[in-house]
């Protein structure tokens, strides 16, 4: 629960932050594919759409290991009201 609670916590505020009101598709992609995604499938969609560093990558995944632990009906709960929060921003 608390990292759930992170997640949402640091995506409202990088991304309803006044200045950046509208939200990056690829972000949204990203964000979606990281709660719903194979482990695997999430590495090679981060590599294409950002080609981050190995360590970037690497943290990224140690935290996705995390968050599989996720029941998928709470996955689905956060994924709905992160959307639903960017959409407010707009």
């Amino acid at each position: 629960m608390r990292l759930s609670l992170s997640v949402l916590l640091v995506t409202l505020a990088l991304y309803c932050y006044e200045a950046n009101a509208i939200t990056c598709p690829a972000f949204v992609l990203e964000l979606k594919s990281f709660l719903f995604l194979e482990p695997a499938s999430y590495k090679t969609l981060i590599k294409t759409l950002c080609d981050p560093p190995q360590e970037v990558i690497q943290a990224k995944m140690e935290v996705k290991a995390c968050t599989d632990q996720i029941s998928s009906n709470k996955k689905l709960l956060i994924a709905s009201t992160l959307l639903k929060t960017m959409e407010n921003c707009i």
